[in-house]
């Protein structure tokens, strides 16, 4: 489970919930609308940042991704 917060009020926004190992990464597309994480069970999955509703689970890793994140354009995805 990972957990976005707001800066400015200090308090939880939304959980991400659905991995079923350790997230080792985390990171915002540019437009700041989607959140990118990766994961000890072998899969990256794309978040809604406001609302934490799991859009997209990435599969066909074969160990765990330790990092990840969005292209410049925010349209790929690296991991």
């Amino acid at each position: 489970t990972a957990r976005v917060f707001s800066a400015a009020t200090r308090k939880c926004i939304t959980k991400l919930e659905g991995h079923e190992g350790e997230i080792s990464k985390i990171s915002f597309n540019p437009q700041g609308n989607r959140l990118l994480t990766g994961s000890s069970d072998k899969t990256a999955r794309i978040w809604d940042a406001q609302t934490g509703q799991c859009l997209q689970v990435l599969e066909g890793h074969t160990d765990e991704i330790f990092t990840c994140t969005f292209n410049y354009k925010g349209d790929i995805v690296i991991t």
